[in-house]
């Protein structure tokens, strides 16, 4: 299996991408619809598309109760069949003050062409002060079939010019050594981070972001089926709303 099964969620990286706003359909109901490109479609710090650019589209529908319905859709390369991604989301979100929110949301991954490795998994989230605490959990990953799990921290630094600095730093359990080193060891989870810049221009969202892991090739190779996917990069995005 190529594609990388610990992946942080793409919705949660589209947020990051750029300003979101709302189209109000009425009082209880609004849509949100961003189109994002990125010149490589990174996700727990490995690339998605074999370090190459990335178109994704993301729709989103809200209610005032909290409730949210979505759909995502991304072009791939896992060097296999699949050429596209689909996720289907529903959940619930709600912001207790300005500064303080939580989401739980279910996830439905799918992969045309590769629907033996099509998989669930469910994603919570808080946000406190600009500081963001995440989880994913899934025991349906196939071939594996069994747990596993991400958890991730962020911080939202505001800048001048209405510029800001992001950086994350995550760690993925797999549960089992499926990353294996040149050596013949071998361990069950492995870190990653990102540090970025964001800000709004000519009504588009800009980002510029360093991504990277701790995955020697080997190890990447031996989870991933390729071993330069998971070393750094310099990435760029510009997203815009319809």
């Amino acid at each position: 299996m190529k594609l990388n099964v610990l992946s942080v969620i793409p919705a949660i990286a589209l947020s990051l991408a750029g300003p979101v706003q709302a189209i109000e359909l009425n009082q209880d109901f609004r849509v949100d619809l961003l189109v994002s490109a990125m010149s490589d479609y990174r996700t727990g710090g490995i690339s998605q598309t074999l370090n190459k650019p990335a178109l994704q589209f993301d729709a989103s529908l809200h209610h005032a109760s909290g409730l949210v319905l979505g759909v995502f859709t991304s072009n791939v390369d896992f060097d296999s069949d699949t050429r596209r991604e689909y996720d289907y989301y529903a959940g619930i979100e709600h912001s207790f003050t300005d500064d303080v929110s939580a989401s739980l949301i279910y996830y439905e991954y799918d992969y045309p062409k590769e629907s033996e490795f099509n998989y669930g998994e469910w994603i919570g989230a808080a946000t406190a002060y600009n500081a963001t605490l995440g989880v994913k959990y899934t025991n349906d990953v196939k071939p594996f079939g069994s747990d596993r799990g991400v958890i991730w921290g962020a911080y939202s630094f505001n800048l001048p010019y209405e510029t800001s600095l992001d950086v994350r730093f995550g760690y993925s359990d797999a549960k089992d050594p499926v990353y294996v080193s040149a050596d013949g060891s071998a361990r069950n989870g492995y870190r990653d981070w990102e540090v970025a810049a964001s800000k709004e221009l000519l009504g588009v969202g800009w980002r510029l972001a360093y991504v990277d892991t701790d995955l020697s090739k080997a190890e990447c190779e031996s989870s991933q089926g390729i071993d330069d996917i998971c070393s750094a990069t310099v990435l760029l995005s510009v997203s815009k709303i319809f």
